[in-house]
């Protein structure tokens, strides 16, 4: 017995030692998600409780770290991160957001068509593509600037080159295709 707790202690500290990333943890979010959408506070507490007896939770937080957050950092991608959806509501609708490899679709329940945010690793930019329209709105210039689409403005990637990226926008100096 205590040689296979030597070895266990080997592997998780040889995958912690070569790693070196904390990763994104995708399939206990996703655990964590599903027991979130259930219902009402008291049924996701049940639930809760035995997925923690049980120990789904464990489980899957030790399969992130030992195997599948390894994964993510050699490769780049995690195998159980993509095509995840995220549910937001607020006063303008409920909007679902499904991330993919190159970026992201928004849809809006109740209507059809989609927006798609897409980043290009050619030329580090985001681009906006609807109803076969795309508009690139923004180019990486370094790791703290971008540059905002039809403008030479660069903007920091702080707080306030954010405000002032809204300000263009609102202020219609910043070109955008609008239906």
């Amino acid at each position: 017995m205590r040689k296979l707790i030597v070895a266990v202690s080997a592997v998780l500290a040889s995958s912690v030692l070569f790693s070196s990333c904390i990763g994104s943890f995708a399939l206990f979010n996703k655990v964590l998600d599903w027991n979130q959408g259930l219902g009402n506070k008291f049924v996701n507490e049940l639930v809760f409780i035995c997925l923690n007896i049980i120990p789904v939770y464990g489980i899957s937080a030790l399969i992130d770290a030992i195997v599948l957050n390894t994964i993510e950092f050699w490769t780049g991608s995690n195998p159980i991160a993509g095509n995840t959806v995220k549910t937001v509501k607020d006063e303008n609708g409920t909007f679902y957001i499904t991330s993919h490899e190159n970026g992201y679709t928004i849809t809006k329940e109740g209507q059809e068509g989609q927006l798609d945010l897409v980043y290009n690793k050619e030329d580090n930019s985001w681009s906006a593509e609807k109803d076969g329209q795309s508009v690139k709105f923004l180019t990486f210039v370094d790791e703290n600037h971008v540059k905002m689409y039809g403008s030479e403005q660069v903007v920091e990637l702080s707080q306030a080159g954010t405000l002032a990226y809204k300000a263009a926008v609102c202020n219609n100096t910043v070109a955008f295709v609008q239906e």
